[in-house]
């Protein structure tokens, strides 16, 4: 099954770049079967274009934008909460500050990651600062989040937010004593020896641990006045320093399938991470309001309409990234999905992948499905 699983990649993969849906790629599709992962693995396009672009290959990093909130953020939530720093539905903003108004103060890390909280979607607070990383903006967007007005009732419904989830990433930073970059290299990351495939790249002037060429440029922005190749994309993040709760996350393919493959079996019973208690991430990843697509960090299929296009079972969960990536993780079929692009490089305007993105899955899973 193996080659035929790349040869379905390399298919539906080049359609992509040579339609201009995005200039790179790397995807990845793990199929469990007879107690082992059959894999494919696909890497093409080019990394940027123009000067210093390079082919896309097994070591080029993506900019991961809001999968960081799964990947990373939830999954230092429930480490946390299998500590005991955190329970699922106590009040946790608190300590960000002490003269929160009471709305705020009742904001749950539950809430948080069921996106509702109240908090707005997003705000480019961004636009009001300098293009400049100092150490005060940290404090100064938070605060910003925190003064806003809720948009609805807590509970009442779902609204995606990157604004709670930057609060969460703050939240564990001050529970912890470390900046979350650290706690999750060490807690998530090192016991699954994945600290080289999946980072973030802090803007503190450290030295890159790759090479600007391995990394596949994102957008041509014109608040920072330059390409963002080696720094993060969303604005928000690379004024706080490029760490944060709700983007920051770079990695290659490699990465992300293995990490994808460690929750699904952990799902399954196949495995455990020894940061979290299984039962804490089956928490996550099945529970459901019923009213909406989004599990507690996770998202789901919505009928008719997903990204994950015709043939995932509604059990699945997964995630999208601006920047033009996703991964699907299915517990019926036992299959995991990464997509990962560079659809906005040079311009956020090109929409493509939202069509591309349910086409892709369903090429994939029909071949799967013909595989056996």
């Amino acid at each position: 099954m193996k080659n035929q699983l790349n040869v379905l990649l390399e298919e539906v993969c080049t359609q992509g770049v040579t339609a201009g849906v995005f200039p790179g790629v790397s995807a990845a599709v793990s199929v469990y079967r007879g107690n082992a992962y059959q894999r494919g693995v696909y890497n093409g396009g080019i990394t940027r274009n123009g000067k210093g672009g390079r082919q896309v290959n097994p070591l080029t990093y993506f900019d991961l934008a809001s999968l960081t909130k799964p990947l990373c953020t939830t999954l230092c939530t429930l480490a946390l909460i299998d500590r005991g720093f955190l329970q699922w539905n106590e009040p946790c903003l608190s300590v960000l500050g002490d003269s929160l108004r009471p709305e705020k103060r009742a904001v749950t890390c539950h809430r948080i990651l069921h996106h509702s909280t109240g908090f707005p979607a997003y705000h480019p607070y961004f636009s009001a600062f300098r293009p400049l990383a100092a150490q005060t903006n940290k404090a100064a967007i938070r605060d910003l989040i925190l003064a806003e007005p809720f948009v609805y009732e807590p509970d009442s419904r779902c609204l995606y937010s990157d604004l709670s989830f930057i609060l969460l990433g703050q939240v564990i930073e001050q529970l912890t004593g470390s900046t979350l970059d650290h706690l999750y290299q060490t807690t998530i990351l090192a016991p699954l020896n994945l600290v080289e495939e999946i980072t973030f790249i802090p803007l503190n002037g450290s030295v890159l641990k790759m090479s600007r060429d391995q990394i596949a440029a994102a957008a041509l922005c014109g608040w920072r006045h330059k390409v963002m190749h080696g720094e993060v994309d969303d604005e928000h993040c690379w004024l706080m320093g490029g760490v944060c709760g709700h983007a920051g996350l770079f990695a290659t393919v490699d990465g992300v399938q293995r990490l994808c493959e460690l929750l699904l079996d952990c799902w399954q019973g196949r495995a455990r991470h020894p940061a979290f208690a299984t039962e804490l991430l089956r928490y996550a990843l099945e529970w459901n309001d019923g009213k909406n697509s989004w599990r507690l960090g996770f998202d789901s299929p919505t009928p008719g309409q997903s990204s994950s296009g015709r043939y995932l079972s509604p059990h699945s969960v997964g995630h999208l990234g601006f920047t033009g990536t996703s991964f699907w993780i299915d517990p019926e079929q036992d299959v995991v999905v990464i997509l990962l692009t560079n659809r906005v490089h040079p311009s956020r305007e090109n929409i493509k992948i939202r069509a591309f993105r349910p086409f892709f899955h369903d090429y994939l899973l029909q071949g799967i499905r013909k595989m056996q």
